[in-house]
């Protein structure tokens, strides 16, 4: 039983983000409200275009730990670093969660998806270490160490271990790094030792590829390097219903930050911003995640059960869902679900 006091409203930065952030952010603000939810949103501007996180932002998520943010766009090429990897390494939000799963209601090629991918999110090809050696020939340095191997495969196991799921696959490519995913896979090894109630397998990447799209049922939890594991949870997300039903997070051991699931398309496109038409679903879902962590879990299973059954109803519906609603019809009919 909650302890008196145990309620008291929870303030969380909220950052709407560019392109359809702004729509999908205030799609949560209005579910929450309407539940009474007892958190409270201190909001920032923040864009994928300034060269850092402003500070104030930063102490904002410090101070609250927990954070949710629409998406940020990450300019090509050019002298501006990613935003979104500036947040992870200087609040060292080492794990990303993203759960893929099918949901009543709406059709999909494969039936029985429930795919956790666990990612780690701190080094590996996203370390930002470049350098042109001479005119036309860039080094890029891939990053791989002990300490971050181990931490990202407790955690995949932990989750597994607490979640009851029965299996932890690793994703690597070992047979070509040798070296770099060698370790990362040690370090999985070692730690599967210590749970002998989960099975563990390891899979090459491309082969996991191929198995996600002909056989994704055989997958449970997956614990991967951080390039693999981007490309694994936006495949896995695409079998299971699109990346705008896919909700996820960043973990780490202090803070949090949650947002769409699946980075392909959380930023959208122009036309879904003038038509008013997001998918509000996949950070409704992370919303979820974020009451869950925040430990309110009966007003995280109230959300998620009337975004399901809105869901499963088929009425409202995105266009990427097959339906012609805008993102304020969605919102509404889950607001008019909530029990």
């Amino acid at each position: 039983m909650p302890r008196p006091g145990d309620g008291a409203p929870r303030p969380v930065t909220l950052i709407p983000g560019d392109g359809i952030g702004p729509l999908v952010t205030n799609a949560v603000e209005q579910v929450m409200e309407a539940m009474h939810a007892p958190v409270y949103f201190e909001k920032y501007e923040v864009h994928g275009d300034m060269m850092r996180v402003p500070s104030e932002v930063m102490e904002s998520i410090k101070k609250n730990k927990v954070c949710l943010k629409g998406g940020l766009t990450t300019p090509m090429g050019g002298g501006v670093s990613s935003l979104n990897l500036q947040l992870r390494k200087e609040l060292d939000l080492y794990a990303s969660l993203v759960n893929c799963f099918n949901l009543q209601g709406l059709p999909t090629r494969h039936q029985n998806v429930d795919i956790v991918v666990v990612r780690e999110n701190t080094e590996g090809e996203y370390a930002g270490l470049e350098h042109e050696v001479v005119p036309g020939v860039v080094e890029s340095l891939k990053v791989i160490t002990k300490f971050c191997s181990e931490r990202i495969a407790k955690y995949a196991f932990e989750y597994a271990y607490l979640n009851n799921r029965k299996k932890v696959t690793a994703v690597h490519k070992a047979n070509i790094m040798k070296l770099a995913d060698g370790l990362f896979l040690e370090s999985c090894r070692e730690v599967a030792t210590k749970y002998p109630g989960i099975k563990y397998n390891e899979i090459i990447v491309d082969n996991c590829c191929m198995q996600l799209v002909s056989k994704p049922e055989q997958f449970d939890v997956m614990v991967t390097p951080n390039l693999y594991g981007n490309l694994v949870a936006n495949t896995a997300a695409g079998i299971a219903g699109g990346t705008g039903v896919m909700p996820g997070g960043n973990v780490g051991a202090d803070h949090a930050i949650f947002e769409q699931g699946a980075s392909a398309g959380n930023v959208g496109n122009e036309k879904l911003l003038e038509q008013k038409t997001a998918n509000p679903v996949a950070l409704l879902l992370s919303s979820a995640m974020m009451l869950r962590h925040l430990q309110f879990p009966s007003f995280a299973d109230r959300l998620e059960t009337a975004v399901k059954l809105v869901i499963s109803e088929g009425r409202y519906r995105t266009k990427d869902l097959g339906g012609s609603s805008t993102t304020q019809e969605v919102v509404d009919a889950v607001i008019g679900a909530l029990d």
